[in-house]
This record gives C-alpha cells, sequence and structure tokens, in this order.
C-alpha cells in the first residue's frame, strides 16, 4: 500500500568524527567524541576525555554496505525517496552519550556542537530533514538558552531527553521545569530516547551481557520516564506539552498504563493527587513509536485505539530494516488502511506539529 507523506519520527544521523574540530572550540578539541581501540583490540567510544566501556559490535556495523545518510544528507534523501518517506526527524547517534558527561560545560558545548552540525546537515533540505536539539541535562539554564537557540536558529522541532536518572535526578524533579515549560512555550516535542551507552545507571546494570542490558534498558527506561512525566505531575502542570517515547516499541504500553491507572487508585494516599487517571495524560498528551514489524501492535491499537502510535525506522541502525522499512508497516495485513495512514503520516505530524 503506497501512502502519501510518510513521517519517520525517528530517524538517527552517523555523527562523522571529524566534524567536532570543525563545529567545537579550539579549547575542547580534546573533550571531542573518538572511536580508539583498547588493548586487546576492541573499538570503544572516547567522550569528554573518558574512555567508555566495550559496546560489541554486531557484523552489520562494520560491513561496507552499510547506508551513508547517516552522515551524507544527499545520500539519506535517495535513500527516503527509495522508501517513501517524506520527512525524517532526526536523533543522534554518538550524540546518545553525552547524558553521562558529568561536567555540564562540556556537555553543553558538546550539545551546541552537535547541533550546529545537525543544522547544516538538515539544511540540505530543511523541509525533508527536521532535527530535534540535543541539551545539557545536567544544567536548566543552560539547558534552556540551546533549546531556544536550535529552535530559533535551526528550526529543530522537538528537544531529546534520557530517561535515566541523571545526576541523582528522575524526569519530574523540579530542575527540569524551566525545560518543559520552554518546550511548551515554543510547541516542541519532548523526545524520550533511550539508548545503552553503559556510561550512565540503567536498569540491566545487574547483568555483564551486553545484549541483556540491550533488552533491559530501552523499555524499563521508558516505563520510568512515563511514570515521572505523567504522575509526577509534570503533564498535569503543563497540559499542551507533547512528549514521545522512542525506539522501546509500543508493547509494553497498555499493560505499564493499566498498572499506572491501578496505583494511582489504590496508592493515590501515597503519592501526589492527580485529577486525571494516568491514561488520560498519555491519550491526551503522550504518542510512542512502533516497529514495523512488531507483532503485538494490532493488540495496542485496539486497546489505546490509533492516535498515540508512530512510525520509526531507527534507520541508518542496522537493527532497524533497510530496505523496506515503510513497506514492512504498509503492506501488513493485520492493520486496516486507516490505521496505517494514522501511524505512517497523520500522528508524526501531530506529535511533532510539522503542518
Amino acid at each position: 500500500m503506497r501512502i502519501a507523506g510518510v513521517i519517520d519520527a525517528d530517524g538517527h544521523v552517523s555523527e562523522p568524527g571529524e566534524m567536532w574540530e570543525e563545529y567545537l572550540p579550539g579549547e575542547y578539541h580534546i573533550y571531542a567524541p573518538r572511536r580508539l581501540r583498547d588493548q586487546a583490540g576492541n573499538p570503544r567510544n572516547a567522550v569528554a576525555g573518558h574512555l567508555l566501556p566495550h559496546i560489541p559490535q554486531a557484523p552489520e556495523w562494520l560491513s561496507p554496505d552499510r547506508p551513508t545518510g547517516g552522515f551524507d544528507p544527499k545520500a539519506r534523501l535517495v535513500d527516503m525517496d527509495s522508501e517513501g518517506i517524506d520527512r525524517s526527524v532526526l536523533f543522534p547517534t554518538t550524540g546518545l552519550f553525552f547524558a553521562g558527561v558529568e561536567d555540564p560545560e562540556i556537555e553543553t558545548v558538546l550539545c551546541r556542537a552537535y547541533n550546529d552540525w545537525l543544522g547544516d546537515y538538515c539544511a540540505t533540505d530543511a523541509t525533508r530533514l527536521v532535527g530535534v536539539a540535543m541539551v545539557p541535562q545536567g544544567d536548566m539554564v543552560a539547558a534552556v538558552e540551546e533549546l531556544r537557540r536550535a529552535v530559533g536558529e535551526h528550526r529543530f522541532c522537538g528537544v531529546m531527553v534520557r530517561p535515566n536518572v541523571l545526576h541523582g535526578r528522575t524526569l519530574d524533579d523540579p530542575f527540569y521545569e524551566p525545560l518543559w515549560s520552554t518546550a511548551e512555550e515554543l510547541g516542541v516535542t519532548v523526545s524520550v530516547h533511550e539508548g545503552t551507552t553503559l556510561n550512565i545507571a540503567q536498569s540491566g546494570d545487574r547483568y555483564e551481557t551486553f545484549a541483556f542490558r540491550h533488552a533491559c534498558s530501552h523499555p524499563h527506561e521508558q516505563q520510568m520516564g512515563m511514570l515521572s512525566l505523567i504522575c509526577g505531575g509534570v503533564l498535569e502542570r503543563h497540559p499542551e506539552l507533547r512528549v514521545v517515547f522512542l525506539e522501546s516499541g509500543c508493547g509494553w504500553v497498555p499493560a505499564w498504563l493499566e498498572r499506572l491507572d491501578e496505583h494511582m487508585e489504590h496508592w493515590r494516599h501515597a503519592t501526589i493527587p492527580l485529577p486525571l487517571e494516568p491514561s488520560d495524560y498519555f491519550m491526551r498528551q503522550c504518542f510512542v513509536s512502533t516497529e514495523p514489524d512488531e507483532r503485538t501492535l494490532p493488540q495496542v491499537l485496539e486497546i489505546l485505539g490509533g492516535d498515540n502510535i508512530v512510525f520509526a525506522s531507527d534507520y541508518p541502525h542496522p537493527d532497524g530494516i533497510f530496505p523496506g522499512v515503510v513497506a514492512a508497516l504498509a503492506d501488513r495485513d493485520d492493520l486496516s488502511d486507516v490505521a496505517k495512514i494514522k501511524i505512517l503520516a497523520q500522528n508524526p505530524a501531530r506529535c511533532f506539529a510539522l503542518d
């Protein structure tokens, strides 16, 4: 089935290593992200001068046939045309590590350099390539300033946050209030995006096996991020704020919302009172991305309805589908045409205000 106006709600860029010398001020070059090999020959990331743990690389990451659109916007537009994607909302790869930078000043400079590079990347076709700002979650004054700059200068449509405990704070901490107020004022979407970066505390840390850690981190951290934003009263205080939960699938959402509704009914005395049920806040203000071939998607739609699910490709990461990512959803015979149009086009447009 061919669908017009497809919007990829979660594509990624692959920041080229040489970009940092161009976009970082000279005195900060020593903090630029780098790819190194340790004494055992394992590739490892170094960010802000710290060597991070080894993350096993799938063979697909090393393939010479990997798509080049992560760092080449013209190649990305060709791939988007071949897939039938009209617009892509873009998130980082290396930038996912920045939340683990302990020094807020260095985190701020890295975020600013990334946003400027991404702005130039998107300028290749600003109608089709849409950026999401990275901001330092360790410094709210700098975060608000950088969000305003990224939206004003680069026309970014959202701000990315990690859902994890950072600097001892969850997303319902009053520390974050200026960021939520600014995003609400600017009309940009809070994009909650996890990554198994091994440089911050995550739910899978009890395991040594990276596959186990990766299986845990995305849905578990997103569940707790949703708990913080909804049950912590953030969405009650900011009724115009839009939030999207990305790269964790959608199958967990109905069960989690049911559990939150039940807990807010029976344990209301043990938390802050809210006038609405958690599921009401989700339906009013939240979106979640689906994997194109997610088996439980029909059941999720049956429970939640079709207005809060968005399509995401994860391009060019090798655990995504390419080529054929749009067809993987559009050609399914267990979804209605109405549901496909909403997920692939209408819902992402509403989520990111891409009219």
